[in-house]
């Protein structure tokens, strides 16, 4: 197959890998109690809701066996 002997356009993209900077990022903030708190409050509260909703939907999923013998009062009077 013919290969371009001619330079990429944008040879510099392919070296950005090879940069290395002299120059360290900050470090990361510490976060504050209060953030921490918040942020264990704010799972804690999505926890409680998922959990929440489990045991109120649990009656409406199972099945009452004792109404399944029974049949409507409509249906005789026709």
């Amino acid at each position: 197959m013919f290969r371009r002997r001619e330079p990429v356009p944008f040879a510099f993209l392919a070296e950005a890998d090879r940069f290395r900077s002299n120059v360290a990022p900050p470090p990361p903030e510490r976060s504050s109690v209060s953030r921490i708190a918040g942020r264990w409050l704010l799972g804690l509260t999505i926890v409680a809701g998922l959990m929440g909703s489990l045991v109120v939907g649990m009656p409406a999923l199972s099945v009452d066996h004792s109404l399944q013998g029974q049949q409507s009062q409509a249906s005789p009077g026709r």
